[in-house]
């Protein structure tokens, strides 16, 4: 009689691989206590959600908080905690990245995509709960910590109210500097403000995370554009350092003949017009050009601006060339566009962001892979009546992009307005002393501009890339600007270049940390002037899924936010946030699903599985996150089994080695 045994679908971690056709017995991997010299150390680790970050958060470290890993500090009387969980966690997140809010709702989340969860069922739900916080430091108020260090007299020149501007403005700050930020618009916020719709980014949002930053004691000098209205020569002389983050905020012209016709734009233009309140409505049928999440943004809020049928053909080109504004009271008249969205590749292989594609799809807007712009086809009067295209393959070669056209293939699609999304370019103008001649900003590893000492970059002005790069940047020149400040020679920066968990700062904040050490000494061992049988390769190392125990964790289904999902004719006039919050109990439970890859959670499968009791929990008075569990080597016969039942791969077989 036989039995046949269903797989669950939902199974997380099998023992056997489909193909294997031998027995693994897992007491043969266990080696006799005579054979073996290696025992078990405690070794932190990046996970390659931070290392996949590009604002450095130090993403494990936050989730710990949320769900209870790494317990608030208590006050003066041991018993309550100095601040509720949720605002230790923001603080943890705003070490690196001072928007969580916005990030939040708008950065696309390739931490997500390193996340080892993924080869369980699904990624930790980061992004969502990064929200959750920033939410909730707006909804309590909460500021930035004045500098604790005393005031240097160092004074930086930031050029540029974006997010890199802003990020450095904050690190600087901290450190007791003096900063002003010089930025040409009306107000900060950059691409954040003046390149995303505001049913993306809120603007309440955006303002309340950037005045946490002038709170901070920011200096700001609005509408004035260095290189016009201030020249390079004035700064130098009056600051002692330089930050150059002017973004790239000028658009790039379709390149193809005829691209200069009236109302074919740039997607930056565009956007600008739209988020100034100019452009109130659209032609009966709009084409962009794109594919990555700039032109997606265009393609929706042309989708929801909708067309006015008795208005003038011209009104459009001229609201975003700012020679005229639309009367807001013609919304009433409004009816939906016919919006087309072009790209060179096809749909599952374009840039954007696979949600935002979806969104895009179910707003009724026609999205065509696979096609190339060739040509304008223009009326009498010089204006654009269609784009023509020609069906192409497109494929990146050694990092530059190859496109193949089909001969033969070409078609008309017609259009009343032609949006150029194809990328971005930095205005140099009066600073063309740092263009490298390809349009962009030369830098090292620290962001110092090459053959300019004291001038720093970071931003677009380098690559134009993610909301979130920029921040990084930001982060990271401002250590090199503080440095370079003081005296200092500029630290080469680590190959991992995050923000880590600190094993020493939260030993101190529990009075545990190392006392000096005075010679003469005979060994460690007995007193507390060093930190035992632990290495921080954070650095250097990225813990991949294949060094977890898989098997410890069960199917959990992610927690997902609610995102208001609209169809061609709801989206028309529709400029309300999308997407929902988690709740608090979701977000702790979102928290949980985190492998903490890299750093103990305090599950207990060493002490428990752990042959010679030799794995035990430090006593609670002595013990922290990190330090949660210690090995009696007396004991100790090097069977690595605690290595193997390890969730996280915190325990590594290593002495002897």
């Amino acid at each position: 009689m036989s039995a046949t045994i269903e797989t669950p679908k939902n199974l997380t971690f099998r023992r056997y691989k489909d193909g294997d056709n031998k027995v693994k017995r897992w007491n043969e991997k266990i080696f006799q206590s005579s054979y073996s010299y290696k025992c078990p150390t405690y070794i932190q680790s990046t996970p390659p959600c931070q290392g996949s970050c590009p604002a450095g958060e130090d993403i494990r470290g936050y989730l710990g908080i949320v769900r209870g890993t790494e317990k608030v500090p208590m006050g003066a009387d041991g018993k309550t905690p100095i601040m509720p969980w949720q605002e230790y966690a923001w603080r943890r997140l705003t070490e690196a990245n001072p928007f969580p809010a916005v990030m939040g709702r708008v950065c696309p989340a390739p931490c997500e995509s390193g996340c080892n969860r993924n080869e369980v069922e699904d990624h930790v739900g980061i992004n969502s709960v990064e929200h959750f916080l920033g939410e909730y430091a707006i909804a309590n108020n909460l500021k930035f910590n004045k500098p604790e260090v005393a005031p240097t007299g160092k004074k930086i020149a930031v050029l540029g109210g974006g997010p890199a501007g802003l990020s450095v403005a904050y690190q600087l700050t901290l450190k007791g500097h003096e900063v002003t930020i010089f930025d040409d618009h009306e107000f900060l916020g950059g691409m954040m403000r003046y390149g995303i719709p505001g049913f993306r980014t809120p603007r309440d949002v955006l303002d309340a995370e950037i005045q946490r930053i002038l709170d901070l004691g920011v200096k700001t000098r609005m509408k004035c554009h260095v290189g016009k209205d201030i020249t390079m020569e004035q700064i130098r002389k009056e600051f002692d350092a330089v930050f150059l983050g002017m973004g790239a905020q000028a658009g790039r012209a379709l390149p193809i003949a005829d691209s200069d016709a009236p109302n074919v734009v740039t997607a930056t233009a565009f956007l600008k017009a739209f988020n100034d309140g100019r452009l109130q409505h659209v032609g009966k049928r709009v084409v962009v050009v794109g594919g990555g999440d700039t032109s997606i943004d265009v393609a929706t809020v042309a989708r929801r601006l909708g067309h006015i049928s008795q208005a003038n053909p011209t009104d459009t080109e001229l609201a975003i060339t700012g020679q005229l504004a639309h009367d807001v009271a013609e919304i009433s008249a409004k009816e939906g566009a016919d919006v087309t969205l072009t790209s060179v590749f096809p749909i599952d292989k374009m840039q954007a962001n696979k949600h935002e594609i979806e969104q895009a799809l179910a707003e009724g807007i026609a999205i065509k892979g696979g096609l190339v712009p060739v040509g304008i086809v223009r009326s009498a009067d010089g204006r654009a009546t269609a784009l023509r295209v020609m069906q192409c393959e497109a494929k990146f070669v050694s990092g530059r992009l190859e496109i193949n056209n089909v001969e033969g293939s070409e078609q008309d699609i017609e259009a009343d307005l032609i949006v150029s999304a194809i990328g971005q370019a930095v205005d140099f103008t009066g600073l063309e002393e740092f263009n490298n001649g390809k349009g962009a900003v030369s830098t090292d590893r620290n962001y110092v501009v090459s053959g300019q000492s004291g001038v720093f970059a970071g931003g677009d002005v380098i690559r134009p890339h993610l909301l979130t790069t920029a921040i990084g940047h930001g982060s990271i020149a401002a250590d090199g600007i503080h440095n370079f400040l003081l005296g200092m020679d500029l630290e080469k920066r680590p190959k991992i270049d995050a923000h880590q968990f600190d094993l020493l700062r939260k030993m101190a904040e529990k009075g545990l940390d190392p006392k000096p050490m005075e010679e003469p000494t005979r060994g460690t061992c007995f007193t507390n002037q060093a930190v035992h049988n632990f290495d921080n390769r954070s650095d250097r190392y990225i813990i991949p899924h294949d060094k977890l125990f898989l098997g410890h964790f069960g199917f959990t289904p992610r927690n997902v936010r609610n995102v208001i999902t609209l169809d061609k004719e709801s989206a028309l006039g529709n400029f309300q946030d999308r997407l929902g919050v988690l709740g608090e109990k979701e977000a702790v439970a979102e928290a949980k699903r985190c492998m903490s890859c890299g750093m103990c959670f305090e599950c207990d499968n060493c002490v428990v599985y752990c042959p010679q009791t030799a794995v035990y929990r430090v006593k609670k008075t002595e013990s922290t996150l990190g330090r949660y569990v210690a090995t009696d080597y007396d004991k100790c016969v090097g069977c690595h089994i605690c290595a193997d039942v390890c969730p996280t791969g915190y325990i590594q077989m290593g002495l002897g080695e």
